[in-house]
């Protein structure tokens, strides 16, 4: 039985720059299982966004394949590909882009809204996500009322409201403090394991790269190393 979330099979990403061609991924192969969470670590540069835009069906490999659930969908059509990202993966950026009109409650319901759940059921889900991550006292506010780490556990809340199988994550602690990073990080491992999913996590943080299941470096576009991290006391025995 296959129990692959999401594979990378040789995905080549190459952009045209006026005569030039820059290739961003060369060669990249990647596989994460159920329950599986995964560090991407990298300088800046090295094809980390490029990587979770491809994965997420956000943008389309040059060659290469990208299979979710068992089933290759590098060649789907925009429907199809946008059903998948609705349904099957959430997303959590470095900067929580958060509608700025609406209130805590509202930005997480609003995409199951969009994805036609019912608006009591939508807005049952966002308290229950919100309190998870602390956010309880915290519904009725505008973004411009919460902290930076506030803002972020709201993006998370949102990105797992339609109850994906996989989270992705572009530098998720790289806009906060130390403490605060610290903070919400452990928020989201917590809410990863609660909740089943599996999760590639990009970071130039190593220490909390460390904490996950497993490490990808990519350099230059290649995935040139996988690193096992002595688990900390967090993801020992993660699952």
């Amino acid at each position: 039985m296959n129990n692959m979330v999401l594979e990378l099979k040789n995905v080549v990403k190459n952009y045209h720059q006026g005569k030039q061609n820059l290739e961003v991924l060369s060669g990249v192969n990647l596989e994460i299982k159920e329950k599986e969470v995964v560090a991407l670590v990298g300088q800046s540069g090295a094809g980390k966004s490029t990587l979770l835009q491809i994965a997420g069906l956000l943008d389309k490999p040059t060659s290469g394949q990208v299979i979710i659930n068992g089933v290759n969908v590098s060649k789907s059509g925009d429907d199809t590909r946008t059903r998948l990202r609705s349904n099957y993966i959430g997303f959590v950026y470095q900067y929580h882009n958060l509608l700025g009109d609406f209130s805590a409650i509202e930005n997480v319901m609003l995409p199951m809204l969009i994805a036609g759940k019912d608006k009591s059921e939508a807005k049952d889900r966002a308290v229950m996500l919100l309190e998870k991550l602390h956010l309880a006292h915290r519904l009725n506010h505008r973004p411009a009322e919460l902290s930076g780490g506030e803002q972020q556990r709201v993006a998370i809340a949102r990105a797992l409201s339609n109850s994906p199988k996989l989270l992705l994550a572009d530098e998720p602690t790289g806009n906060l403090d130390p403490n605060t990073a610290e903070e919400v990080f452990l928020m989201l491992i917590d809410v990863i394991k609660e909740t089943g999913l599996s999760a590639l996590i990009a970071t130039h943080n190593m220490e909390l790269a460390s904490r996950m299941n497993k490490q990808l470096r990519l350099k230059n576009g290649e995935l040139v190393g996988i690193n096992e991290p002595i688990l900390s006391k967090i993801t020992k025995n993660f699952y």
